[in-house]
């Protein structure tokens, strides 16, 4: 079984989160990433580009051999966050087998996807979980 993944191909990954779904492709470069056409240093707000970089930091070298292009939809920009960090770290995984227990060691939601979703609205009420009032006068 390779450890590594030939730089040469193009690595196509996915990552959830609410209602965000972030698509990565990864392909040999120079350690530059695109969200949406925009580049990393452009993103805002400064805490989920922080969020985003951390799967890159942890990476190191690697990170630095590839070029990552993301297209992110849906959701608010805490979501979109998640989902792209999730869809990074996926993409370095193929490409190197080692970093997968550094993934798992820092925060497992790098490589896990967080399923849970927003419950449906019960008919004939406002929310979710709440109920009609009754009065009994």
């Amino acid at each position: 079984m390779k450890k590594k993944r030939e730089i040469g191909k193009e690595i196509q990954t996915t990552g959830k989160r609410k209602a965000a779904i972030a698509r990565a492709t990864l392909t040999p470069g120079k350690g530059q990433v695109f969200i949406n056409t925009f580049s990393l240093k452009q993103y805002s707000p400064e805490t989920a580009k922080l969020r985003i970089q951390e799967p890159l930091l942890l990476a190191g070298d690697t990170a630095k051999q590839v070029d990552i292009k993301i297209k992110v939809t849906g959701g608010g920009w805490n979501g979109q966050a998640e989902a792209v960090r999730l869809s990074i770290a996926k993409a370095l995984v193929l490409l190197n087998k080692d970093l997968k227990k550094i993934f798992l060691d820092y925060d497992r939601h790098l490589l896990v996807a967080d399923v849970r979703r927003k419950e449906p609205c019960k008919p004939n009420d406002s929310k979710a979980r709440a109920k009609r009032q009754k009065s009994y006068r």
